[in-house]
């Protein structure tokens, strides 16, 4: 479980977060979301030990990431937005670091691999961009780690790559994994993310379960205009509206995740408080 608890941090004069809090359990797979620079990196790195909070808590699973123990790193993969990959072979890539993660799972490395259509024994030096990812986060969900952090993965992968990306993500979750994935192209995660957090201005905008999300608005497109108290948010389209409104039968409906970040981003506290009732 990560523990978040008052967390603030500035870059020099530059405030990032100002005593955020929150908790993130095993089970589950994460959404954070928000726009180009309110935080989303700084978060990961944050829980990865990378960045030292200069006031409040942060615990991972019985640890203090920026202590930096070694059973903390051996159970904890940071996917970084931009990364550098050796100039060396799929197999060596596994032979040399394959041991700092003593969970690591070279048959399901290999699964991963070749549904993303990557030859076992290529050289990282011949790939593109897209495909070296497609290899680091093969080797980050192989290792197993109780901590999984993702910065932006979509980026750079193709329309197939990505779906591949998600099918490939909600079948190596358990329940003794919590992954937190950050994005600012929020239908890349659309039906594989259970909780939404999404950070503005410092703070943490909304945090909240997609179950819960599901029985109290309804996400609709309508070809007449619609009015009334019930509307949180709406939108034109080329034909009709795209509608956030409550949902009074508290029956579950399908979510658009976009349209929940625009309503919680133009109203949050009305968003918030029907999420209550």
């Amino acid at each position: 479980m990560i523990s978040i608890n008052k967390l603030h941090f500035s870059y020099k004069k530059t405030p990032v977060f100002s005593g955020i809090s929150a908790t993130m359990k095993s089970g589950h797979i994460y959404g954070v979301l928000g726009r180009n620079g309110t935080g989303k990196s700084t978060l990961l790195y944050t829980i990865a030990g990378l960045v030292c909070p200069q006031r409040g808590e942060v615990n991972v699973n019985g640890f203090t990431p920026f202590r930096r123990d070694a059973t903390f790193l051996q159970n904890i993969f940071l996917v970084p937005e931009e990364f550098y990959l050796p100039d060396i072979s799929i197999p060596n890539l596994i032979k040399y670091y394959s041991p700092f993660y003593p969970a690591f799972d070279q048959p399901s490395f290999h699964q991963y691999i070749s549904q993303f259509d990557i030859p076992a024994d290529a050289t990282l030096l011949s790939m593109s961009y897209g495909q070296k990812k497609k290899v680091l986060i093969s080797f980050a969900l192989a290792t197993n780690t109780q901590t999984l952090l993702m910065d932006e993965p979509t980026n750079g992968l193709d329309l197939i790559s990505k779906g591949q990306l998600r099918k490939i993500i909600a079948g190596a979750i358990t329940e003794h994994k919590c992954f937190i994935i950050s994005t600012h192209q929020v239908k890349d995660l659309e039906n594989l993310i259970d909780d939404v957090v999404i950070l503005n201005d410092t703070r943490i905008l909304f945090n909240e379960n997609l179950g819960k999300v599901s029985k109290k608005l309804s996400f609709q497109i309508s070809f007449e205009p619609e009015y009334g108290e019930e509307i949180i948010y709406q939108e034109p389209l080329l034909r009709g509206s795209a509608i956030v409104k409550r949902n009074l039968d508290n029956e579950e409906s399908r979510i658009d995740l976009e349209l929940l970040y625009k309503a919680a981003m133009s109203d949050s506290e009305r968003v918030q408080s029907i999420l209550e009732i």
